[in-house]
């Protein structure tokens, strides 16, 4: 596979010629005429969910954080900086590892997008940690320090590496996968544990952040679905039997990490999530994003926590989590509905 050039005045392709990866672009973002609609009304619906971490009253949280156990307070630290590497992955990874082969410029427009909201979180669990934690040099050094961080974090970025070392169109779809795992297995055992302690009263100001994160991962996940779904209709050939296999094995790996990290950081000691419980969750998760993209399901469980759905709820809206599109939902008020 080749970059795509900024600058082609001799191209001729014309918007039917587009392609996901492999085209001939202009460099010009001619967006009266589109080829993946639904990649532009994925750009709309992201500009309509705009926020900033600031608007996020956190007050509370400071007091809640002192009065929370030592069991809850390393498992908050722990989550925040496992979901801190990963947006900070994430944010390099589209930018300068996905988006410059992707040659249609609606798809261009939403991993841009996509990459301003990842930088976007990374800013808001900055607020989190510095306003909130009291050791937040410690929290920004765990990726490092921490073995079993450090195991998962290397396995996620050994994917895209392969597509860093090796651009070809069978690293770039599974980069694609890549991305479906980590914006829709990866992030949910942290968030389901801010969840879980929000669903008791507490840290209701970092469940309200952690909402809005979730509802742009939300397109993320739906984007990702989309291009591996468009790929699957316009080059059938890449999705052979060692494609296949390689997927299984990703979704696997995934489960069992993100089923030891849940499991990890929460010792067994936060009252509704249990080992069993964790595991299952993320079981359920792994098989929702296979079937969404036309695999078939591995473990055929059931989701164990769906009070978790609760938090999506905007200007008495509600997004579901596990569908494969999105609504366009507006910002709506910053009340926080802690009414379980």
């Amino acid at each position: 596979m080749n970059r795509k050039k900024i600058y082609n005045p001799e191209s001729t392709e014309s918007v039917n010629d587009r392609k996901i990866f492999g085209g001939n672009p202009t460099g010009i973002f001619e967006l009266n005429n589109i080829k993946y609609q639904w990649a532009y009304n994925l750009w709309e619906v992201m500009l309509n969910n705009t926020w900033f971490p600031k608007e996020v009253d956190m007050t509370r949280d400071v007091n809640d954080y002192k009065n929370i156990t030592e069991a809850e307070k390393a498992a908050y630290d722990k989550a925040l900086s496992q979901l801190i590497f990963m947006d900070s992955l994430q944010t390099n990874n589209l930018i300068d590892n996905v988006n410059p082969y992707v040659t249609a410029p609606e798809i261009n427009l939403i991993l841009v997008r996509q990459s301003f909201e990842e930088a976007l979180h990374s800013q808001s669990y900055a607020v989190m940690v510095d306003t909130i934690s009291t050791n937040s040099e410690e929290i920004y050094e765990l990726w490092r320090t921490d073995t079993i961080l450090k195991s998962k974090n290397d396995a996620i970025a050994g994917v895209y590496e392969e597509l860093t070392k090796n651009p070809t169109e069978h690293n770039f779809l599974k980069a694609c996968f890549a991305n479906q795992i980590l914006e829709g297995i990866y992030f949910y055992s942290g968030f389901a544990y801010i969840y879980t302690l929000a669903r008791s009263g507490k840290m209701l100001g970092s469940a309200q952040m952690i909402r809005f994160i979730q509802r742009d991962e939300v397109t993320h996940l739906v984007l990702f679905q989309n291009l591996i779904n468009t790929l699957r209709k316009e080059r059938a050939d890449l999705f052979t039997d060692t494609l296949k296999e390689e997927v299984i094995a990703m979704f696997k790996e995934a489960v069992k990490l993100e089923t030891e990290w849940g499991k990890y950081i929460t010792q067994g000691q936060i009252l509704g999530l249990t080992n069993e419980i964790v595991e299952q969750y993320i079981q359920y998760l792994a098989d929702d994003r296979l079937t969404s993209v036309g695999f078939e399901k591995i473990y055929n469980v059931d989701n164990p926590i769906k009070w978790v759905d609760d938090f999506s709820k905007f200007n008495d809206q509600k997004t579901n989590f596990f569908e494969a599109t999105v609504a366009n939902y507006s910002k709506g008020s910053l009340t926080f509905d802690d009414d379980f």
